[in-house]
């Protein structure tokens, strides 16, 4: 460690992100990616931005893009928050909503940004229990705490909770901002969006990342009563006052505006997801429900990360996470159905 280090610096344990390796011809299924590319009319309108306009700083409330998430998600536009990724939106979050005396709320397997966020922040926290079979209980949440926070679906498992049980979340909190971060919930979950005009305390966030193949852009956005996402602007305008570029205002609202491409794009995934699912299953695999674009799966005769490491040697990657009860699982994202299969061949190989 640096002497010039802060006390902060030296505390923290950094976020681990997901491994990009420069490989060629790779089977690349570890970071939750889209395998199919981003809107035509994104591409395009991102096109038509690069010139001189760039030397012009952009809109620092990228209305452009707050407009079209708003016109698409059924809320006014001040109920909508952006930011470089729903990365740095959870992190202005964190320090906007869920910073107070009584400790944050979330499940003791989830995002592991996390901790991250409340180790930068100096937010105490408690983590609740996933069930046996790895699901959250909505009665862990029922005791006194300075806010709730958790994916749904859940990461890495992908399973999720129904809009019913989002809701009795709610009501036994009402004193306390529940966080739903739906990084997945397009591919067959449901949106808690709908709650936000009947919960002063719901903030919903979202990404471009993955239903909408713009990883590579960057963009994030949350979606709550104004309250809320004044808090948020005033960490933001604290921060950074232009967390988005020219080019990825208009890329990201002409993704949000193309509906036909997203259906199309998130249908193709759920279906590969369908059918990937009882081939593991078939090769003796356990394969956790899913309504993510990604499945979580263990082999009961088979150690994990050995399994991880003889893909690797076959070209194909997948996420081994060594955390305490989920050592045994594979996190497996959903390619196209030729990714999927060369996954499954290599499985078959390996096991035989």
């Amino acid at each position: 460690m640096s002497p010039y280090w802060s006390a902060v610096v030296r505390s923290l344990t950094p976020y681990v992100p997901g491994e990009q390796p420069k490989l060629a011809d790779l089977v690349k299924l570890n970071t939750n990616e889209n395998p199919y590319g981003p809107s035509p009319k994104a591409l395009a309108a991102m096109a038509a931005e690069v010139g001189d306009s760039l030397r012009l700083y952009p809109d620092p409330n990228a209305d452009r893009l707050k407009d079209s998430i708003a016109r698409n998600y059924g809320v006014a536009t001040p109920q909508v928050f952006v930011g470089n990724g729903s990365d740095e939106v959870l992190a202005h979050v964190f320090l906007a909503l869920l910073k107070h005396e009584r400790p944050l709320l979330f499940p003791d397997i989830t995002y592991s940004f996390y901790p991250v966020y409340c180790g930068l922040y100096g937010i105490d926290y408690e983590t609740a229990p996933l069930d046996d079979e790895f699901a959250i209980r909505i009665d862990d949440y029922r005791k006194p705490n300075g806010g709730i926070i958790f994916p749904n679906p859940n990461a890495p498992t992908g399973r999720a909770l129904p809009l019913a049980a989002i809701e009795r979340l709610l009501q036994a909190n009402p004193d306390s901002v529940v966080v739903i971060d739906e990084a997945y919930v397009d591919f067959g979950g449901e949106s808690a969006v709908p709650l936000v005009a009947a919960h002063p305390n719901l903030l919903v966030v979202h990404t471009l990342s993955k239903s909408r193949s713009l990883a590579g852009l960057r963009v994030g956005f949350a979606i709550g009563q104004p309250d809320l996402i004044a808090a948020l602007t005033r960490v933001k305008d604290s921060f950074n006052s232009y967390p988005l570029d020219r080019i990825a205002i208009v890329g990201a609202a002409a993704a949000i505006d193309d509906a036909a491409h997203f259906e199309a794009t998130r249908q193709a995934v759920i279906a590969s997801r369908e059918r990937l699912t009882p081939q593991l299953a078939q090769l003796g695999f356990e394969v956790l429900p899913s309504t993510a674009n990604f499945i979580f799966a263990r082999h009961p005769q088979r150690d994990a990360g050995a399994l991880a490491l003889a893909l690797r040697q076959r070209s194909i990657i997948v996420r081994h996470f060594k955390q305490p009860r989920i050592d045994q699982f594979l996190r497996i994202t959903i390619g196209t159905d030729a990714q999927c299969s060369a996954l499954v061949s290599a499985l078959r190989e390996i096991l035989a």
